[in-house]
């Protein structure tokens, strides 16, 4: 399958031209990363061209890199039910800049594509809808960006006394321990005896 792969590959780079970046077959699949003012062409390419008849976008989903610059890719897996091929097209985009939206090329696309605005903050040029899709009305931040707190900033719960949802800022108090020898924290530092082991000593 990789030779037919990098046949395919050749291919779309002469077709596409100066769009593809970089092509490669690696871990079995086709990848190829295409610059970000061009995604709609090479994607429509990718759907019609007989050769190719990726006809199904499988997801779109963003990847973080905040040490790169640009800080984020945006992937695109399409799947060609004719060739049984599939395809993993990368673009990367800047923090503050913007990808063109592919619904006129995909209807699909509309929803990946909020998916990974409310996730990452990637803006999706075109987009006719790009609103927040998984998380709460006024929140705060993109969820799957790595510097993103894993606690988050606020916590919802339901208040009983004012029979309605409440935001709070995270609180993290720290419970006050016992330790004790058998703590896995302490247990070391110690003769190694488990509760149990007075047992074995009676049979001896």
């Amino acid at each position: 399958m990789s030779d037919v792969y990098r046949e395919l590959a050749d291919y779309i780079t002469a077709s596409l031209g100066t769009a593809v970046r970089h092509s490669e077959v690696r871990l079995g699949e086709l990848m190829l990363t295409v610059e970000p003012g061009q995604i709609v062409q090479a994607l429509t390419f990718l759907r019609d061209d007989q050769n190719c008849q990726f006809k199904l976008l499988l997801d779109i989903c963003g990847v973080d890199f905040p040490d790169r610059e640009p800080r984020f890719d945006v992937v695109y897996n399409l799947l060609s039910i004719k060739h049984n091929y599939r395809v993993r097209v990368k673009v990367p985009v800047a923090e503050d800049a913007a990808v063109p939206s592919v619904v006129s090329v995909f209807s699909t696309a509309g929803w990946f594509e909020r998916e990974a605005y409310d996730m990452y903050g990637i803006f999706f040029d075109g987009n006719p809808d790009l609103r927040r899709l998984l998380t709460d009305y006024g929140f705060e931040g993109h969820a799957f960006r790595k510097d993103f707190p894993l606690t988050g900033y606020v916590e919802v719960r339901y208040d009983e006394e004012l029979k309605r949802v409440v935001y709070e800022p995270v609180r993290l108090p720290q419970e006050f321990r016992n330790f004790d020898f058998v703590s896995p924290w302490e247990g070391m530092l110690q003769p190694r005896v488990l509760p149990g082991d007075e047992k074995a000593g009676k049979n001896n």
